[in-house]
């Protein structure tokens, strides 16, 4: 791919360099017709810009700036229209190829300082409508959106009658997406309508028809944002119906018509959240992600719509879909990344650890999500504060106020407007001094909810501090009584061990079996208690091991156990050898634990899996059992400490619910993920995966 790349890249550098030589050659040729030494003449330049606008049709855009550009300076006697041309020409490949603002704005001024006299402004009429609308879309990219509408308007007052129904409907596209921006709803749809009729005739070009389907679209998310549902599925629909009528007439690019399907799928699941309908709303944001995740299409959009369906997920209390598809939007930050979309992914997240229990985990996305919510809403405030809304109004009062005096009616509009104006200061006076008086009134109750919050931080930060004593103590405790437990019941086991081997009864021996039955089950007990807070409580050290080597030694330790019950375990290992840092006894107790449950409620005589995978960043361990499963009523319960979901063996062996409480806390403290998978029939599969870095 990289030499295709660099011998395309070649080809179209000889090429340009081929179209400057002739192009080139061409000035000289002209430039021999009795001028002075160096310069060409009129028709000379005219000839020059017919090549330089071939060369940029034909894809040689910087090759035909730098000619153009070449040719003007090398050119006398040129008139209005063809300096004009020049300044426009230079400016649009600035604009819309090379995008520097910069360069832009000041060929836009150069072509608005050539208008130097009133009787070029009426003469060219349709070239000085047309620079302010050029000066306007600069302004527009730089979000200068109150100094763009004012030279958008203005354009389209002066060349009103002088430009076609398809550019007058580019810049009333325009002035819908500033009042959308600043979220003047109606008005932008408005505009939006607008557009869509002066575009009715422009069609046949590819652009155009994009634009009208997002127009539509346009219209619509407008409704939606005033909450007309009703009117927003309509214009939604009317998109789709748009898109499907004119899929055969651009079959060249099927692809954009797919994207636009995607966008428009995510905006009327937006409608069905609204209404929760969240099954519509999952099967909508489900295509929609389909297709705009893929390469080339629309991801921003595909992010939004996962982020919904996310949301989805949270209010249905869907946890692992919640966390599975947060996941998988984290890996797209590297590639597609909005701070609207990280703010709401921070907000999921603090929304699926609080219902975790994991108030820390919660606390922390929460505060990430806050500070990106003050940071946006900083800047949406910046932009809110140029209101165009208002500057519309201003603008069309100023153009009134030129049509009256157009009327020889200059003395009755004077006093109308000096009236009309005292009566606007007067209100604004009084407005400025009532928003004063608000202001003051809405600091004052802000530093009193400030201080209210410091003072809720300082109390549950304190709480937190003392749930961590609370806790550590807790530990101790229960360390400290588990171990001085089990000394004396270890001797009591030892002691009817021995007892056993006497002359009793049969009853007496029953007896002394059960006591010691069930001194070794609370050995057991003790054990897994001091693992369990063993684990909570310290810090491990982590190491390389090869992950073939401790499966293989883990299984070989287990099936000893596995043969009491006539099982059988078989062992499917990587391919290659893989080693990955982590505390070998940790990974050990959860592989040789995950097996002894596996034995533990699968029949006799049946047959154990234990099998690694490597994935891409990941090594994934299974152990799969055929055994009697775990019912749907506790598979939420079975990773709790000291759950209610224990229960016997097939063997009627023992169990006390903590062994897979100390296995998600070890993988977890690995930065990996434990799950299973498992019905009554076909017995239960263990996974868990560790990263590879």
């Amino acid at each position: 791919m990289f030499i295709y790349k660099s011998f395309k890249q070649t080809i179209q550098s000889v090429i340009t360099q081929v179209c400057l030589f002739f192009a080139s050659l061409l000035l000289i040729i002209s430039s021999c017709q009795q001028q002075p030494k160096g310069f060409l003449s009129s028709s000379a330049y005219n000839k020059a810009v017919d090549t330089a606008t071939s060369m940029y049709d034909n894809g040689h855009q910087k090759a035909a700036a730098d000619y153009l550009d070449s040719a003007f300076h090398h050119s006398n006697n040129l008139g209005f229209k063809q300096v004009y041309n020049y300044y426009f020409f230079i400016y649009t490949y600035a604009a819309h190829v090379k995008n520097d603002r910069k360069m832009a704005l000041l060929y836009a001024d150069s072509m608005l300082n050539i208008f130097d006299t009133p009787e070029k402004k009426l003469k060219f009429t349709s070239e000085y409508g047309q620079a302010h609308l050029s000066k306007g879309d600069v302004l527009f990219d730089e979000r200068r959106y109150n100094e763009a509408y004012s030279y958008f308007y203005e354009g389209k007052v002066i060349a009103n009658n002088n430009l076609d129904d398809c550019t007058m409907g580019d810049y009333s596209y325009r002035m819908g997406m500033i009042l959308y921006k600043q979220e003047h709803y109606g008005r932008a749809a408005s505009f939006f309508k607008k557009s869509f009729e002066e575009t009715s005739s422009c069609e046949g070009n590819f652009n155009y028809f994009y634009r009208r389907q997002e127009l539509l679209n346009n219209i619509g998310l407008s409704y939606s944002k005033l909450q007309r549902n009703d009117s927003a599925m309509y214009f939604y629909n009317k998109t789709l119906d748009y898109l499907k009528a004119n899929a055969a007439r651009f079959k060249d690019r099927p692809e954009m018509g797919e994207v636009s399907k995607g966008v428009v799928y995510g905006n009327i699941a937006d409608v069905y959240m609204r209404q929760r309908k969240y099954d519509e709303a999952k099967d909508l944001l489900k295509k929609s992600i389909a297709i705009n995740l893929r390469k080339g299409n629309d991801n921003n959009d595909a992010q939004f719509s996962e982020l919904k369906l996310a949301a989805i997920y949270d209010k249905q209390n869907a946890n692992d879909s919640l966390l599975n598809i947060l996941n998988v939007i984290k890996l797209q930050f590297d590639s597609v990344k909005s701070p609207d979309a990280i703010q709401d992914w921070h907000l999921l997240m603090s929304n699926y650890f609080e219902k975790q229990n994991d108030h820390q985990q919660a606390m922390a996305h929460y505060k990430q999500y806050d500070e990106l919510k003050d940071t946006i809403t900083s800047e949406n405030r910046k932009l809110k504060e140029a209101d165009v809304a208002e500057q519309v109004k201003s603008l069309e009062k100023d153009n009134e106020f030129n049509n009256l005096k157009k009327n020889n009616e200059l003395q009755h509009v004077y006093l109308r407007v000096t009236v009309v104006f005292a009566l606007m200061l007067i209100i604004i006076i009084s407005l400025i001094f009532l928003n004063w008086q608000k202001s003051k009134k809405n600091i004052k109750t802000l530093g009193s909810l400030n201080h209210q919050i410091n003072h809720q931080n300082n109390h549950l930060e304190n709480a937190l501090n003392d749930l961590k004593l609370n806790n550590q103590e807790k530990d101790r405790i229960l360390r400290t009584v588990a171990h001085d437990l089990r000394n004396p019941i270890g001797g009591i086991a030892s002691l009817t061990s021995i007892m056993s081997e006497e002359n009793y009864s049969d009853e007496q021996k029953e007896l002394l079996g059960i006591i010691r039955e069930t001194s070794f089950n609370s050995i057991e007990l003790i054990n897994e208690i001091l693992e369990a807070t063993e684990s909570t409580s310290t810090t491990f050290n982590k190491e390389a091991v090869e992950i073939n080597s401790l499966l293989s030694n883990s299984v070989e330790l287990m099936r000893f156990k596995a043969a009491e019950k006539q099982q059988e375990i078989n062992l499917a290992l990587l391919n290659t050898p893989v080693e990955i840092c982590i505390s070998r006894e940790k990974i050990w107790r959860v592989i040789s634990n995950l097996i002894s449950n596996a034995i533990k409620f699968s029949p006799e005589g049946s047959a154990i899996l234990v099998m690694a995978l490597e994935l891409e960043n990941e090594i994934q361990i299974s152990v799969k059992d055929h055994g009697i499963g775990i019912p749907d009523k506790l598979k939420s319960q079975v990773f709790n400490m000291f759950t209610d979901a224990k229960r016997p063996g097939t063997s009627g062996e023992k169990s006390f619910g903590l062994g897979l409480s100390i296995c998600r806390q070890i993988i977890e403290d690995h930065n990996g993920h434990i799950w299973f998978e498992s019905d009554t029939e076909n017995g239960t599969s263990f996974n868990f995966t560790l990263p590879k870095n």
